[in-house]
């Protein structure tokens, strides 16, 4: 076999075998791997079987985020404050109306807010840098001066835009280039030390959607974040600080999109918690039958739904209160943690 790659077979009844290894220290364990190479190769091996250093990545607990523990899911709410956004944009764009918007978040079960400034949309045109720190840094500032009680996520791909965000309060890094944007990006997070969300995207907004392709999608994508960690590593950013996000819909097509999510558990070898970011997207509508972004809350909760059952510790999300919701009554079947 060419190079493996170990995917977790997760589990997530509260029944344990004896001897089944718990997934990145939550709510998910797991007693077998999927063992899986380039030429298309896979076998089932029993989760005893894994290399020691391949366990330890799989199973150590994850260190919190922006001071939230990764052992339950954890909802991140989106505020765009944008005026072309996909499925929101310009109803959130006027500081007094994205404040009040917040504070509907986080009063719905939000456990982090993301503030973007920029959309990144398939097609999105790149913001000049000083109109996007004008239309985040303020709302970010006025949200600590009224004691918000929730961590704030910067959505940018440009050290500028992060770093006044950071003065302003923000405690996390999310950048949808994984650095490759904006180089300097690596530098503010090891000054900083704060978490930074690295994504994989195939392209850049403006053409990311014209005919993605990939050899082995589920693999191109482990690669590439594997090679983006590496690098982030050399330059003082320490992996615990480090959060990864397979970007659904970045560059992908509907059957990319799937296999991601499908084949999510792999992402866990690279040692560092699992965004998922799915909320409202394209795909959801092709594969559901809707057409309108807003309506695509059912499937959003289902796909985020199979993402928890696979371990992905924060879910991104327009709909924060259903699917909080969602997320109460999946934990109580279940069981597997108390939420």
């Amino acid at each position: 076999m060419t190079r493996p790659y170990y995917r977790p077979l997760v589990q997530t009844d509260a029944v344990r075998p004896e001897g089944a290894l718990p997934l990145a220290g939550g709510w998910c364990w797991f007693t077998e791997v999927e063992v899986l190479g380039r030429g298309g190769e896979s076998e089932i091996l029993p989760a005893t079987h894994l290399p020691p250093e391949v366990a330890e990545r799989l199973c150590a607990p994850r260190r919190p985020v922006a001071g939230l523990s990764m052992d339950v899911p954890r909802i991140m709410g989106i505020l765009n404050v944008t005026p072309d956004s996909f499925s929101d944009g310009g109803r959130y764009d006027d500081e007094e109306v994205a404040l009040e918007h917040a504070r509907a978040l986080a009063e719905a079960g939000a456990d982090i807010l993301d503030i973007g400034g920029e959309s990144t949309r398939p097609g999105a045109e790149e913001v000049p840098e000083d109109e996007e720190i004008d239309r985040t840094a303020p709302v970010i500032a006025a949200l600590r001066d009224e004691d918000f009680p929730l961590p704030i996520s910067i959505d940018t791909r440009k050290a500028l835009v992060a770093d006044a965000a950071v003065e302003a309060g923000a405690e996390m890094l999310n950048d949808v280039s994984a650095m490759e944007f904006d180089p300097a990006m690596a530098e503010l997070a090891a000054i900083t030390g704060l978490p930074i969300c690295l994504m994989h995207a195939q392209g850049l907004p403006e053409t990311m959607q014209d005919d993605p392709e990939y050899g082995d999608v589920l693999l191109d994508v482990y690669d590439y974040l594997e090679e983006r960690i590496a690098l982030a590593e050399a330059q003082g950013i320490a992996r615990e600080q480090i959060v990864v996000d397979p970007g659904i819909g970045f560059g992908k097509t509907v059957a990319h999109n799937l296999a991601l999510i499908r084949g999510l558990g792999l992402f866990h070898g690279l040692g560092c918690p699992i965004l998922l970011g799915v909320s409202r997207k394209r795909f959801i509508g092709t594969v559901g039958g809707v057409e309108t972004a807003e309506a695509r809350m059912p499937g959003t909760l289902a796909v985020t739904l199979a993402g928890i059952a696979q371990g992905a510790q924060i879910h991104r999300v327009h709909d924060v209160a259903e699917i909080a919701q969602g997320v109460r009554l999946w934990a109580a079947i279940t069981k597997g943690y108390e939420q």
